[in-house]
This record gives structure tokens, sequence and C-alpha cells, in this order.
């Protein structure tokens, strides 16, 4: 396995860049999730590490090595799919045993690392079928078996699981991460799916707009939002973010009443822009007449938990999670608290104000 380190890369079509001087440390063995919206260069970036994009500018080193201008052939990568990519017309250990032979290895060698993938993935049983009789989750099983048998430096995953239906991602989900335990190889993963990201990571990069919003690890993401947008991207339900100002030192107030909420406000002068976010969790309900009223537009109740989803005059929509069911009905109105420990404060240019 290998270390990545990315320096100033850029990439651009034409007028058009799409990467804008991406720095980045991936230490040897760690799981690295690029994640961000539609667009913003995750599947780019991935392809110029992979070598299948020529950059435009900076360099890319792998274990010490720079690999910027090497051919994808020849940085030791081995890459997985949105699509499977199989050959429909081998056996699923003859798909997995390509690569093998075309590296001019010996036969046994190669009989060892497929059935050794093959038992980490549980396909023992399926080696003699062709992609056919497969589910899509054992199709995208084989595809990862044919980068593992490759033994490469690194492993990178695009999007894999975007083909597979809901309960198939969450299972293929959960093998991953126990593959990753296993064989202890760096892997680079790209999704839009939040919820991946952080059940996946060793550490979030977070992109938007070719450029690097902010990495750090699932938690650390989540507790300390560097920005807004990584205040909105990263959880789900997403944090609610509600403009205020600030009326005095320690004090912002949100909606058309100016309901008044105390947070540590810095050195931010009264009468600033700002949004004040917290999470559906993190809300609490207060006694009527004392919190921010909410009128509730809409209750799921999930069994253990419950949303209240309403709206304050002046304000965005705001989410609310409730612990078991809520006997809360859509048409009442519950206050709402805002405990101070669990507040984040962001400036007008949408960076987090900390104290």
């Amino acid at each position: 396995m290998a270390e990545l380190k990315l320096s100033g890369v850029r990439k651009a079509y034409g007028a058009t860049t799409v990467l804008h001087g991406i720095d980045l440390e991936v230490a040897d063995g760690e799981f690295v999730v690029f994640v961000g919206p539609s667009g913003c260069g995750k599947s780019t970036l991935l392809r110029s590490i992979a070598g299948l994009e020529e950059i435009t500018g900076g360099t890319i080193a792998i274990d010490g090595v720079d690999a910027t201008h090497l051919p994808a052939s020849e940085r030791g990568l081995a890459m997985v799919f949105q699509s499977y990519a199989l050959y429909p017309h081998m056996s699923v250990y003859a798909n997995m045993a390509f690569a093998l032979e075309n590296m001019g290895l010996q036969r046994a060698e190669i009989d060892r690392r497929v059935q050794r993938a093959a038992g980490m993935l549980r396909l023992t049983d399926y080696l003699d079928r062709k992609p056919k009789a497969l589910s899509g989750g054992q199709r995208q099983r084989v595809a990862i078996g044919r980068a593992i048998v490759r033994d490469p430096k690194i492993f990178l995953f695009d999007e894999p699981l975007s083909n597979l239906d809901a309960e198939l991602r969450v299972a293929t989900r959960k093998e991953l991460a126990a593959l990753h335990g296993e064989i202890g190889g760096t892997m680079i993963y790209v999704t839009h799916d939040q919820v991946e990201a952080m059940t996946l990571a060793d550490r979030i990069v977070v992109l938007q707009g070719g450029r690097i919003e902010q990495v750090g690890t699932p938690l650390d993401l989540y507790n300390r939002p560097d920005n807004l947008f990584v205040a909105g991207f990263i959880g789900s339900p997403r944090m609610n973010l509600l403009p205020g100002r600030v009326t005095e030192p320690g004090k912002v107030a949100l909606g058309e009443a100016g309901h008044e909420v105390a947070c540590e406000t810095g050195l931010l002068a009264s009468g600033a822009a700002v949004t004040l976010g917290i999470r559906p969790e993190h809300l609490a309900l207060a006694p009527e007449g004392r919190g921010l009223p909410l009128a509730i537009e809409l209750v799921e109740r999930l069994g253990g938990e419950s949303y209240l989803y309403g709206r304050s005059a002046g304000l965005p929509q705001i989410t609310l999670r409730l612990d078991g069911q809520s006997g809360h009905e859509r048409g009442s109105t519950v206050a709402l608290a805002f405990p101070q420990q669990s507040l984040h404060l962001f400036d007008e240019a949408g960076q987090s104000v900390r104290i």
C-alpha cells in the first residue's frame, strides 16, 4: 500500500477550470472519501489521480514517487467504477483472473489471489457463474474482487454503490468497511451521499466548485463545520440554518418577532448579519410562550424517532427531531429552545465564528 500527495493540482478544459489547486495528503492505509454535490470535481479529481485525466498543473506523488506524467497502467492503482464493467461471457473466476493473466503471473499465483479475494468477498460459491446469473450486489463484489487481486498501491472507488437499491447499498457499505479493516489498504472513495461518507471514512474531503471546503474526520465535520456549505451538506437531515442579527454581545435575534437566542458572538458588532445553525436533534422543546414559536406543517413518525417540520415567521423551514413516537399533530404549535452548547454561528461571509 502507499501514501498519496497532491500539490496544487489543477484541471481545466479550455477556459473552464474544474479543479483549482488541490492540496491533499492521504496516509498509508487510510480510507478517504471525496464528497460533494454533482459537478463539484470529485470524480475528475479521482480520475486525475488514476491517470485517466491529464492534469493542467501541480503534481501527484504516489509513495514518494512523482507520478504526475505516468500513464495509468504504471501507477499501480486499481479502480472500481459505478458500472460493474464485467465481461459477460466470462465466469466470475475468469473476470477476476483476466488482469493477472495479462500481467504474466503464474497460474498458481493467479489462483491463490483469486481464491483469497473470493473468500474475502463471499464469492467462492459463485466462481463458475457468469455475471448475468448474479445479483447487483454480487456483481459489484466481483468488480471489487477484480481490484483486490491486483494487489494495488491504492484502491480508487468512483460511486460504486450508486446502481444498487437501498438495502443492498447498506449491506455492501458494511462489506466495504469490513474489507478495509481486513486488508488495511489505502482507499479513496467518491460519493455524493454524505451518509456513505460519514460511515466509511477515516477522513472526509468536502469539495465544492473544484475547491476543498474542509478536510477532517466525520465527527470533526459534523461537530465543527468551517462554513455554511459544510454545515448544510454534512448531516441528514441537514442542519437548520436560520438568518438573524446580533443585537448585543452574546445575543442573536431570529425571525420577524426578533426572538433572542443566547449565543457566543465573538467580535461581531451589534447589527451584524449572521446565520445561526443548530442540528435537528439538538433543538429542544420549551414551555409555551418561552421559546421560538413553531407552527407544525408535517410530522414523520419513524417508530424510534419522530421528525417535526414547521415554520416561524420570517424564517425558513425548521426541522426538529424527537426521540420516540411524538404525539404532536400538523397544525399545532410548539415552542423551541436553543441549547447554547449546540449552536453554530456563521458570519455574513458564511465562515464559522468560533471562540
